[in-house]
């Protein structure tokens, strides 16, 4: 197993373990808690015995485990302290962890124009970019959910469908419109609390009594939304990953404005302590307030349709 990998495997695991779940440990690395499973069973393959006990009070440590726990977790708590003294070689990247649908749909298609007025700067955002995955504490970290960090927006969970959808339908009927095609889910609507969907959208404003789980899961929003332009059937999305294909037309809301659902909890972004002061990182933290608040503003003037 390559240095590389064998690291990233045994981040997985120690975090896995002192967090107790694969979902919490994801959201630490700002990957999928697939892919911490994947990262962990490399381990398990190379090997050759299992690591974790996996039981209703979450992931356990076997006993093979166990005897190299305390080391292991020297070894990372070490590991960050050396990647804080050595931060200061570091002065032109940013490492950032976020929701990763968030750092796909919002964050990526915008990091361009700050790219290019500050061409110095590099970036590593959820292990992938100009600079290698730093071991250790990111400089700051974009979460929904958590109450802890400053809110940069609240979202809106709107349903949507492809153009040429609406384009059949002649008289624009919604609820006729829907029994054609599918339902798109996201696996997290459906399986965590705090991400709205089809579930949550009928229960607040009916049309259906069973069958509200049914139809196509994908595992990311990204995925998901390019069936929504191709036509396949209707999605529940939040409405600040979207925004630029309303506005062209490539996505199109299927109801009022009043038939969405507000998110239960806007996106956090919480800076390091130490390396709020740095030049870089307090230019990126402008930029990313200023275009937060303009997609709050583009929120607000959605709702104000209706």
């Amino acid at each position: 197993m390559p240095v590389t990998t064998h690291l990233k495997s045994l981040q997985a695991l120690e975090l896995a373990v002192r967090r107790g779940s694969l979902k919490d440990a994801a959201g630490e690395l700002g990957i999928t808690p697939a892919a911490v499973g994947q990262r962990i069973r490399a381990l398990e393959d190379y090997l050759g015995t299992d690591l974790l006990l996996r039981g209703r009070s979450g992931l356990k440590p076997t006993k093979e485990l166990d005897l190299a726990l305390a080391d292991l977790r020297s070894a990372f708590e070490a590991l960050g302290r050396v990647t804080e003294t050595l931060d200061f070689q570091r002065v032109s990247e940013l490492h950032i962890v976020a929701d990763p649908d968030w750092s796909e749909l919002w964050l990526l298609p915008r990091i361009d124009a700050f790219r290019e007025a500050h061409p110095n700067i590099l970036f590593c955002i959820n292990g992938a970019g100009d600079v290698p995955l730093r071991l250790g504490t990111p400089d700051m970290r974009v979460t929904y959910g958590e109450d802890t960090g400053e809110a940069l927006f609240s979202d809106l969970f709107v349903p949507v469908t492809g153009p040429d959808n609406v384009r059949r339908t002649g008289d624009w009927d919604p609820v006729h419109l829907m029994e054609g095609l599918p339902l798109l889910h996201l696996k997290r609507q459906l399986e965590e609390s705090g991400f709205p969907g089809w579930v949550d959208w009928f229960d607040a404003f009916g049309l259906r009594k069973s069958g509200t789980d049914r139809g196509i899961r994908y595992q990311h929003a990204r995925v998901a939304l390019e069936a929504v332009r191709e036509n396949v059937g209707f999605l529940v999305c939040g409405l600040s990953l979207i925004l630029d294909d309303v506005a062209e037309g490539n996505v199109v809301p299927l109801f009022a404005a009043s038939q969405s659902i507000p998110a239960p909890s806007p996106y956090r972004l919480t800076v390091r302590d130490d390396a709020r002061n740095r030049p870089q990182v307090q230019r990126f933290v402008d930029w990313l307030t200023e275009e937060a608040r303009e997609t709050r503003n583009a929120i607000e003037a959605f709702r104000a349709r209706t």
